[in-house]
């Protein structure tokens, strides 16, 4: 630790400890001021003075009277103020003026001379004899706490206030006395590692290489290879930015400093641009290392875009950043990591080589990585055998690894609040459900109409999506309501395939408007619940005819943009085309929209009876799978599916009775064992006799031939439930 550390430790110290004291003193001063009593008037202090002819055994007299300040503060007799209490505590108080201090002195002397038999002046014969007033002298007895409190105070003050601007001008020149321009980044000690990421193979080995210079910087400089000062992660939110960073942290044998965007900007001006010498300054100290800054769009966004003008801290903020990253003084071996999900907004300066030399975009993952993603996950979760994550992986297409985390914590919640001992393949599909639409609300009152347009509009969906083939598999299709939908079709991709083309829009714009068409086709009218659908279809129209280029009229020209608006750059930008041209891309639009939804209805209109008997089981079932929807689709009566449904349900039902009886088995044998080897314990010290242990073995031996049983019986159980399954799936119910 150098000198200025030194200063800087002694100085918060001293700071501290004068706090400290003020504290006390003021605490101690408030305590003792005690309580000054009930106030009276001058007449009752007087009255009480006066010795009645007939003196009342009810009769309060004063003991004590303490006069200062304006004030005079009275004890009586059979007070319950102690002598060490007072004047602190009194009885009653009042209000005098400063001839009160010498009548009081005349009453005083006037009695003295009455004792000593001298004569007195008259004007106090009713106070005669009265010797119980105990005159304390004001000065002789204020408390030395009360004299000097005032003058401590003051002072105690201009030293505080004193130290608080020498911090404030210490921040403000770079100092960081007090901790105000100190950096707040944290010593990281992560757990995690490469092997606890997946899906991200090529971002994992861009960050290794990181790891790799920082052990062994000889090997790259030895072809002369430099290291880049600065790695950006990009990526949309819960792609695994901050974890990647994790990783480089538990992965690295260096310090790895984390601090966040926000950290740096303070209320004081100032403070941001010292905070990030602070940070760079420690990190020299200890380079090699590696400094991590989580969200940099928070003080890197472009300079110069305020609107208010009220950005000149963070600009001065990103200013010393930028230069600490690459100015005139060498930062040699510290390399600086951040994540944003925002690169458009960040400025030009922090972008170019020699600052953030490499960006590597964290994308999401593809369906392999979905897949090693809820590998890793689920290592510590009872998953049940017959749990394809393969088929998941590819129902959940878009899916980020936050997202993969998720749903794998519903579904394990559902399960144990179902009381299972395993998580199926329905608690996952929940799972994703819950997470994208919210719970099923299965107590909500539907009207029978409502529950009837809802299978219509539902079974429009996935018949139009089957038939039109639009690229996706149907995986489930529900009228219960979730969320604010009144139900849904749940769509799974058979691949990750990047690009689409001009027929699979359209079938995707079909299977959108298969809800409306079906609406239309059977109840002669339309009703609101197609407003999502149309927001959908909508935007993927428009994206055709402004984005992608697919308009028919308009060619081979972009009209729009996919990057969000960044109102400090965007905000006086205009339309690169005419109102003329406007027109013609809204007449655009309209056209592809219009050709869909006839298509769609044609579709539909054509397949009623397929329609219809969909709609039925829906009605029936509520929710049906792929399996179910491929069956209609061939012309099997929804009848026939329910009853295949209902055995598939009660062998189901039937597993999951085995596993909770199995689970039940092994767990009697565990405390089988466990009490046998306590029995032997106990024996070996002597507690037990050999005819106890004896008596304990046997018993065991009879529980353990029941449930061996027991075991024989749930297996043999479980083989007809496998044989039964079978029949039931070569039991293909008959085409209509």
């Amino acid at each position: 630790m150098d000198n200025n550390q030194r200063k800087k430790n002694s100085t918060s110290k001293i700071v501290t400890i004068l706090l400290l004291v003020f504290a006390v003193i003021m605490l101690f001063y408030f305590a003792n001021m005690g309580s000054k009593g009930t106030e009276i008037s001058n007449d009752v202090f007087y009255s009480l003075l006066e010795v009645p002819e007939n003196p009342d055994e009810n009769r309060i007299y004063i003991t004590d009277v303490y006069a200062v300040g304006g004030v005079a503060k009275i004890r009586v007799e059979g007070s319950k103020i102690k002598d060490s209490e007072f004047p602190n505590n009194a009885d009653f108080y009042f209000n005098y003026t400063y001839n009160f201090e010498r009548y009081i002195d005349a009453i005083l002397e006037y009695n003295e001379n009455i004792t000593k038999g001298n004569n007195n002046e008259a004007g106090f014969e009713q106070y005669k004899g009265l010797q119980r007033i105990d005159w304390r002298n004001p000065t002789a007895s204020t408390p030395l706490i009360q004299t000097i409190m005032p003058y401590l105070s003051i002072v105690l003050f201009l030293i505080l206030g004193f130290v608080i601007v020498r911090m404030l001008l210490s921040a403000k020149n770079g100092n960081a006395a007090g901790g105000f321009g100190k950096s707040k980044a944290r010593l990281e000690r992560s757990n995690i590692k490469f092997a606890d990421i997946a899906g991200a193979d090529e971002e994992k080995a861009e960050t290794q290489e990181i790891v790799e210079f920082l052990r062994n910087p000889a090997k790259f400089k030895a072809v002369g290879a430099r290291i880049p000062k600065g790695i950006l992660l990009v990526g949309p939110p819960g792609t695994g930015k901050t974890l990647l960073a994790k990783a480089v942290a538990g992965e690295s044998n260096v310090p790895f400093f984390s601090i966040s965007g926000s950290d740096f900007v303070e209320l004081y001006v100032g403070v941001g641009a010292s905070r990030v010498r602070d940070l760079f300054d420690t990190a020299k100290r200890n380079a090699p290392c590696i400094i991590f800054i989580d969200e940099i769009d928070a003080v890197g966004r472009q300079r110069g875009a305020g609107l208010g003008g009220g950005n000149d801290e963070r600009e001065q903020t990103l200013n010393q950043l930028l230069v600490e990253m690459d100015g005139f003084l060498s930062n040699e071996g510290i390399i600086v990591l951040a994540a944003t999900n925002r690169a458009d907004v960040l400025d030009p300066a922090l972008l170019r080589p020699g600052r953030f030399d490499r960006q590597i975009t964290v994308n999401v993952p593809d369906v392999k990585g979905r897949e090693g993603i809820m590998k890793i996950h689920a290592r510590n979760k009872p998953i049940d055998k017959d749990v394809d994550f393969k088929a998941i992986a590819r129902l959940t297409s878009g899916f980020t690894g936050a997202d993969i985390e998720n749903f794998l914590n519903e579904a394990a919640i559902l399960a144990a609040r179902d009381n299972r001992l395993t998580i199926t393949m329905e608690d996952i599909s929940e799972g994703i459900h819950k997470v994208l639409l919210g719970p099923q609300k299965k107590s909500r009152i539907i009207t029978e109409r409502d529950k009837k347009i809802t299978a219509y509009h539902e079974s429009g969906h996935a018949i139009v999506s089957k038939l039109l083939k639009s690229g996706d598999t149907v995986h489930e299709v529900s009228i219960i309501p979730r969320g604010s939908a009144g139900g849904f079709t749940s769509f799974r991709s058979e691949n990750d395939d990047q690009f689409m083309t001009y027929d699979t829009l359209k079938a995707k714009i079909c299977a959108d408007m298969g809800g409306r068409a079906a609406e239309e086709i059977i109840f002669k009218d339309i009703t609101t619940g197609a407003s999502a659908d149309i927001v959908q279809a909508t935007n993927i129209a428009r994206k055709m005819v402004t984005e992608w280029g697919m308009s028919k009229n308009l060619g081979f020209v972009n009209y729009g943009s996919d990057r969000e608006v960044f109102i400090g750059r965007d905000y006086q930008t205009t339309k690169t085309y005419s109102e003329e041209k406007a027109s013609e891309i809204d007449k655009e639009i309209h056209d592809i929209l219009d050709e869909c939804y006839k298509k769609t209805v044609k579709c539909l209109t054509d397949n009623r009876e397929i329609l219809e008997n969909m709609a039925n089981l829906l009605l029936e079932k509520e929710t049906i799978y792929a399996e179910e929807v491929d069956m209609v689709l061939k012309g099997v009566n929804y009848k026939e599916i329910i009853k295949s449904i209902d055995k598939r349900e009660k062998a189901k039902q039937r597993k999951e009775a085995r596993k909770r009886k199995e689970a039940e088995i092994q767990q009697q044998k565990r405390i089988q064992e466990l009490k046998e080897q306590a029995a032997k314990a106990l024996n070996k010290a002597g507690v037990l006799s050999e005819e106890e242990l004896k008596m304990i073995q046997s018993e065991n031996k009879t529980v353990s031939s029941t449930t061996k049983k027991e075991d024989k019986t749930n297996n043999k159980s479980s083989k007809e439930t496998d044989e039964n399954k079978n029949e039931s799936n070569d039991d293909t119910p008959k085409q209509n």
